[in-house]
C-alpha cells in the first residue's frame, strides 16, 4: 500500500512513472551498543517501518529529491556541486549516497527520487540508514552497478560519515541492506562476515518490545564523537588496532594498564564487554535457551548507562519499571542520549508491562512513550 502511494505522489510531482519503488527498513540492536566502529560485535535484526523510494534515471547530471515527510517542494541538485558537509537539510542522506556512488567511479548520470518513511525519525531506530540504503540500492539496480549488498553498506556509511559529517559506524547500513526476515544479524564489524541467526520470538510465547521515549537525539552532536575518539584514545595507548583486539580474559590487566584515566577506562571497560555480551546472545540463541538473554540485556544497560553514560533519565525509567512489571530482560538500544529502549517479555505480560511504563512516564511528568512491538523482517528490497 505504502508502495502504491509513494507511486503515485512520484507520477504527480515529476509526470511520469518511476521505473521502479524501492524499501529499506530501520533496524532494533539487540545487543552489541557502540561496538561497531571499535571493530567489534553487533546483532541488529530489520524492523518492519520503511524508508520507500520511487526512482527513475536521468542522464543531465541532475538529481532531484522529494519527501513526503518533510515540509517543502521538489529540491534539485546538481551531481557535479555536491560536496561534504555543505548540506544540513534531510537531503543530505539520499544525497550523500549519490556523491558516495559518483565518487567511487560508478556511472551515475542522475535521478528523479521522491521519499516516504514510516520508521520513527530521532528514536535510534535508524531512520538515516534507511533512507541511504533506499537510494543505494535503487540506484545500484538502476545503473546496473553489480555493487553488493555489503559494499552498498559501506557506501551509505561513508555518505553519513564524510557528506553528513555524522560518525557512525558500519552496523545500521548493513542491518538495513542485509537482514533477514525471522532473524537477528550477527555482525562482526571489522570484516563483515554475517550469520544469520533464528530469531522467533511468538514461537516461544515471547514478545520484544521498543519503546520509543519521544526524546530526541542527534548523531552528529557532539557527545557520540566524543565517545567515538575516547575509544579511539583508549586503543592506541593499549596498542591495538581497535577495542575488539582487547581479549575479555585480560580486560583487568588493560584496564590498569590505562593508569588514572577514568574516562577512558570505563569506555574501554564497556566496549570490550559488550564485544562478550554479544558472543553470549548468539551462544544462548543457538542453544535454544532464548529466555536467557534476559539478564544479558539488562547487563549491557547497566554498562551503557554507568560506563559508556549515554542514557538518560526517560531509557533508565522504561528499564527499571519494566522490570520491576515483570519483563524478563530490558536495555537502552542505539546511539543513546534519548531515543528507544527494548523490553523483553512473555506474551501474558505485556499488557501489564506496557501499562506500567505509561502511567510511569505520566507520573514523572515525561512525554507519553510510543510502545510497539519489534517483529524481524525482511531487509532492503523492491517492491514494484
Amino acid at each position: 500500500m505504502v508502495g502504491q502511494q509513494v507511486r503515485d505522489r512520484f507520477v504527480e510531482l515529476y509526470g511520469t512513472e518511476p521505473e521502479g519503488v524501492w524499501a529499506a527498513p530501520g533496524r532494533v540492536n539487540l545487543i552489541g551498543e557502540h561496538t561497531d566502529y571499535n571493530d567489534g560485535f553487533v546483532m541488529p535484526f530489520a524492523l518492519p517501518y520503511t524508508a520507500v523510494a520511487a526512482v527513475s534515471r536521468r542522464d543531465d547530471g541532475i538529481l532531484r529529491l522529494h519527501s513526503a515527510d518533510v515540509e517543502g517542494g521538489v529540491v534539485e541538485l546538481r551531481l557535479d556541486a555536491l560536496a561534504p558537509e555543505s548540506d544540513r537539510n534531510w537531503t543530505a542522506y539520499p544525497a550523500g549516497v549519490v556523491w558516495a556512488l559518483c565518487e567511487a567511479g560508478h556511472a551515475v548520470t542522475g535521478a528523479d527520487i521522491h521519499l516516504a518513511s514510516t520508521v520513527p525519525a530521532g528514536a535510534g531506530l535508524s531512520s538515516s540508514a534507511a533512507l541511504e540504503v533506499v537510494v543505494a540500492l535503487a540506484v545500484n539496480d538502476l545503473f546496473e552497478l553489480g555493487l553488493p549488498r555489503r559494499q552498498l553498506a559501506r557506501l551509505c556509511q561513508r555518505a553519513e560519515n564524510v557528506y553528513v559529517g555524522a560518525p557512525t559506524g558500519i552496523m545500521d547500513q548493513t542491518a538495513s541492506a542485509c537482514c533477514e526476515d525471522g532473524h537477528a544479524l550477527f555482525l562482526d564489524t571489522r570484516d563483515l562476515s554475517q550469520k544469520q541467526i533464528p530469531f522467533d520470538l511468538a514461537a516461544e510465547g515471547m514478545r520484544l518490545l521498543v519503546v520509543d521515549t519521544q526524546v530526541k537525539h542527534s548523531h552528529s552532536e557532539g557527545e557520540y564523537g566524543k565517545r567515538r575518539a575516547g575509544c579511539e584514545k583508549g586503543a592506541a595507548l593499549l596498542g591495538v588496532d581497535a577495542l575488539r583486539d582487547v581479549p575479555y580474559a585480560e580486560l583487568d590487566e588493560a584496564l590498569a594498564r590505562l593508569g588514572d584515566d577514568e574516562e577512558v577506562v570505563r569506555l574501554v571497560r564497556h566496549v570490550v564487554t559488550e564485544d562478550e555480551r554479544v558472543e553470549r546472545v548468539v551462544s544462548l540463541l543457538e542453544s535454544g535457551d532464548t529466555r536467557a538473554i534476559g539478564p544479558v540485556l539488562v547487563e549491557g544497560h547497566a554498562s551503557l548507562r554507568d560506563d559508556f553514560r549515554i542514557s538518560c533519565p526517560e531509557l533508565d525509567l522504561v528499564v527499571d519499571t519494566a522490570l520491576a512489571a515483570g519483563a524478563l530482560g530490558a536495555r537502552m538500544t542505539g546511539g543513546g542520549f534519548g531515543g528507544s529502549a527494548i523490553v523483553l517479555a512473555d506474551v501474558t505480560d505485556v499488557e501489564t508491562i506496557t501499562k506500567a511504563v505509561e502511567e510511569a512516564f505520566a507520573a514523572a511528568g515525561f512525554t507519553a512513550p510510543r510502545v510497539f512491538e519489534a517483529v524481524p523482517s525482511p531487509g532492503a528490497r523492491r517492491l514494484v
